[in-house]
């Protein structure tokens, strides 16, 4: 995917997206980040049903956009909302009718005659990851999905199924944590480990799906043969948050799409930084990845990731800024093959050297 492109929806009369290996979506709240990737979830809808005469607004992949004209741009000269994808030098185009009286989905008018690969991947292949994640649960849910195409879910609650299933599978190389050389494991179990630890805290785990009941467990243990397991509830919201994260983009072939709302969502300043450092290795990997994120924590790790780790080239990474401007275009920023941004929009975190200037003034009148 190279393009989204998106007419008459919510905040964007006409707004054209670059899309690379690793998009950024970042900026004030209510400027359209999250719109962004519901229009690209819309398009998903029309691929995944092929023959449905309509998208619904409500309910899938945790969509609550209420009412049809409560996604028709108040500017908007036709009643239809527009979302193109570029793809492999190909556009396909999705058209939707806004009805007249009240509705919860909308008519599609046009779809293309093909579709892009980029939006046909299932289970592991797509996967996306919305900002109300699960917080810990000593059960969460199993899917009667045939198992080569379960995923973790929209909000992590097929996580431990997951893990529970495929943990023997071999994780890609270019995903594998840098101290695999040290121990040589390279399972998926052993790498959520790794990399579970490294991103938030040492760190054992184990997945179940015991026989006899419809639900999956978690169970962790602290770095040692003799600890006892400890549930969910007692190693707190982080783990939760960044554990489905962390296993969908192991599981994630070249070519699959990862799009993960607040990745940083109850991790420490070091966490999201490594996290982002994880997300572009990911991309790296020949993956799309899209982060809507509000944490310069998570940028700066992947500018460590271009930087420092060489896993992504700077060129495969962009940052949409979405400011306040009435216009809904955001600021778009490149970066430098040393990790720079190519530009420092206003409002783009910089908020720590403002409030660190006004307490220096400060300090400075109270002398």
């Amino acid at each position: 995917m190279t393009t989204l492109a998106i007419r008459n929806f919510k905040r964007f009369v006409s707004t054209d997206l670059t899309i690379r290996p690793l998009t950024v979506l970042t900026g004030l709240n209510g400027t359209g980040k999250s719109t962004a990737i519901q229009a690209l979830l819309l398009a998903r809808q029309v691929v995944e049903n092929a023959g449905t005469r309509v998208v619904q607004l409500n309910g899938p992949y945790g969509l609550a956009l209420g009412e049809a004209f409560d996604v028709l741009h108040s500017e908007a000269e036709r009643q239809q909302i527009e979302i193109r994808i570029d793809s492999a030098g190909t556009s396909y185009g999705y058209l939707f009718d806004v009805p007249d009286d009240r509705a919860l989905n909308l008519p599609i008018r046009g779809r293309p005659a093909a579709v892009p690969s980029i939006l046909t991947g299932q289970g592991v292949s797509f996967s996306y990851l919305n900002a109300e994640r699960l917080g810990p649960r000593d059960q969460l849910d199993v899917t009667a999905e045939d198992p080569a195409r379960i995923g973790v879910g929209v909000r992590g609650e097929y996580t431990a199924q997951a893990l529970a299933l495929h943990e023997t599978v071999e994780v890609r190389e270019v995903l594998l944590h840098p101290r695999t050389l040290e121990h040589g494991v390279t399972t998926l179990r052993t790498q959520v480990e790794t990399w579970a630890s490294d991103i938030i805290r040492p760190i054992r785990l184990t997945a179940q799906w015991p026989a006899g009941i419809t639900a999956s467990l978690i169970r962790f243990q602290e770095p040692g043969l003799l600890s006892e397991q400890i549930r969910p509830a007692n190693m707190g919201f982080g783990f939760s948050y960044a554990l489905p994260i962390i296993v969908a983009g192991l599981l994630i072939p070249a070519g699959g799409v990862l799009i993960v709302e607040n990745p940083e969502a109850h991790l420490h300043p070091a966490g999201q930084s490594r996290l982002g450092r994880f997300l572009g290795r990911v991309a790296g990997s020949g993956a799309q990845v899209i982060v809507e994120t509000h944490s310069d924590h998570v940028i700066n790790g992947i500018r460590l990731a271009v930087a420092d780790d060489r896993t992504l080239d700077r060129a495969g990474v962009v940052v949409h800024f979405f400011g306040d401007g009435e216009d809904g275009d955001p600021a778009t920023i490149e970066f430098t093959g040393r990790g720079g941004l190519t530009m420092w929009p206003k409002g783009f975190f910089d908020q720590l050297e403002e409030d660190l200037g006004r307490l220096a003034r400060a300090k400075r009148r109270e002398e």
